[in-house]
């Protein structure tokens, strides 16, 4: 993912009108009023949980809104009260996937409006927390052919923080430096280590080198799988199967739509990215503006097309100053739509001294931010596991 946040806000221009994502179907025989009926909530690919709704015996009550051209407006079925061009409808969610139908009806005709939802059923306050850009941890084992993997200051700083918080992490990983190493140089004498350590430290594909910028935002799906597939095999091969996790990231957070559903069929059922706007939406999977504005104000959204769900960064630490970090985080937990889940994130390189933008103070970052989100009663999970971290 790229280095720099975002600070800007959502702009008002991509937030006005229907942004919406769902499909709108006239029916068979009769006028057809394709606007008739339009459901504004929940948007198209929404994941609810238990803050989205009322609990009722074996479901989620969530109410459904939007506007109709239509004397007459039913959601799935059932009348849903309609005034002033506006309706109104509750719904009760009992799988992890539901559609929601909205028909409209009056003298213009007759339409109707379609969206799908996902129910994060076991929903927990949960956090994630993955390092991008990893690849000079690699290369300073590898030279320095320390006894142990936590004779690296990099790996014990993780192990350390892993003791005190119980803290999980993701660290993704180049194939090479671009100069001086590849992970073809790196031992596999550690794979025992790796293994004993797998319940809390992850190895997933990043991208080929740092360099170039973006390398997959426009480049064809077949490059992207090649450079993964060579990645995930050096991890198999030094760190075994137990210590793999599925990619998390795609560097700078761009790729084509074309390749999501083959990074489906390598695993992926995560990716997170910033949703961020300044000028225009960036680091988003190439998402339109409707799908990249909701994820920039919740947690998570389904892409039912790939089966991939899309996190929203919460905190990227390396650009948050260490008395600031509770601060940036404070304000998610007053809003039921970023209250459930936390995705944490910071870079390799400003842990080194050698890079021209060192932060000395990066590590206290990683433990400010670890302490809020333990004090704040969230658990360490890794999104590849579950339904981001929570039970199916």
């Amino acid at each position: 993912m790229r280095r720099r946040d975002f600070l800007a806000g959502t702009a008002g221009a991509a937030a006005a009108g229907w942004l919406r994502s769902e499909t709108f179907r006239a029916s068979a025989g009769g006028a057809s009023s394709p606007d008739a009926v339009r459901i504004e909530e929940p948007f198209d690919g929404a994941v609810l949980n238990r803050r989205h709704g009322e609990a009722v015996d074996g479901g989620l009550r969530i109410r459904v809104r939007g506007e109709a051209k239509a004397s007459r407006v039913t959601v799935n079925g059932e009348p849903a009260p309609c005034e002033n061009g506006r309706f109104s409808a509750h719904v009760v969610l009992r799988e992890p996937v539901t559609e929601i139908v909205a028909v409209g009806e009056g003298p213009a005709g007759r339409g109707e409006a379609r969206v799908k939802v996902r129910w994060d059923k076991h929903s927990m306050p949960r956090y994630r927390f993955s390092i991008d850009d990893n690849i000079f941890f690699l290369r300073d084992i590898a030279q320095k052919g320390y006894r142990s993997l936590f004779d690296s200051w990099y790996l014990k700083m993780l192990k350390d923080l892993n003791a005190a918080y119980g803290a999980k992490f993701t660290v993704n990983i180049y194939y090479t430096t671009g100069d001086d190493f590849r992970l073809p140089q790196f031992p596999d004498r550690y794979r025992a280590e790796w293994k004993d350590n797998a319940h809390w430290l992850k190895l997933a594909f990043h991208a080929w080198a740092d360099k170039p910028d973006r390398p997959y935002q426009d480049a064809p799906p077949e490059k992207l799988l090649a450079d993964l597939d060579r990645v995930a095999e050096e991890i198999h091969r030094f760190a075994g199967p137990e210590t793999y996790a599925p990619p998390t990231v795609i560097h700078w957070g761009m790729t084509r739509q074309s390749a999501l559903k083959p990074l489906a069929s390598r695993g992926v059922r995560a990716l997170s990215g910033y949703f961020k706007f300044n000028g225009k939406y960036d680091v988003n999977y190439r998402f339109n503006d409707a799908i990249s504005e909701h994820l920039s104000r919740h947690d998570a959204w389904m892409d039912f097309s790939s089966g991939i769900v899309f996190s929203r960064v919460d905190i990227v630490c390396n650009n948050v100053p260490l008395d600031c970090i509770a601060a940036e985080l404070d304000p998610q937990i007053r809003d039921p739509n970023t209250a459930e889940i936390m995705d944490l994130f910071t870079h390799e390189q400003y842990f080194w001294p050698f890079y021209p933008h060192y932060l000395p103070d990066h590590p206290k970052r990683l433990d400010a931010a670890l302490r809020w989100v333990t004090d704040h009663g969230f658990k360490p999970v890794f999104f590849h596991e579950g339904f981001l971290g929570a039970p199916e």
